[in-house]
């Protein structure tokens, strides 16, 4: 566990070990719960789709393409839940191309109605 107080900064990083020097790391969804083992009953959007969802999510930028950097302000559930958990999806693309979902940012996916 970390132990930080309420609204405090707190600072993330993830990094790619692989031997493929063209390789670009990207923050896709970050999602907390109270609960380490259910992230779909309760739960709080950081970012999603590469949309950010918390106003204090921040990308922080890395002159390393295979490290993702980004802070956000520490929060609680409700008082009865002791502890934050998060859960995050990264995604791996090639470093040139501009067509991979790295290259995306914000995917909002609208539904259309296919109608009868």
């Amino acid at each position: 566990p970390y132990y930080v107080d309420l609204n405090q900064d707190l600072f993330l990083e993830a990094s790619l070990h692989s031997s493929d020097k063209n390789l670009v790391l990207f923050v896709d969804t970050c999602v907390a719960s109270p609960d380490p083992s259910n992230f779909k009953a309760l739960t709080y959007e950081l970012i999603r789709s590469g949309c950010v969802k918390d106003l204090t999510y921040k990308a922080i930028n890395s002159s390393y393409k295979d490290v993702a950097r980004f802070s956000f302000n520490a929060f609680s559930f409700i008082h009865r839940y002791p502890s934050v958990y998060l859960q995050c999806e990264l995604v791996v693309c090639m470093e040139n191309d501009y067509s991979s979902r790295c290259y995306q940012g914000c995917a909002s996916r609208f539904k259309r109605d296919v109608g009868s």
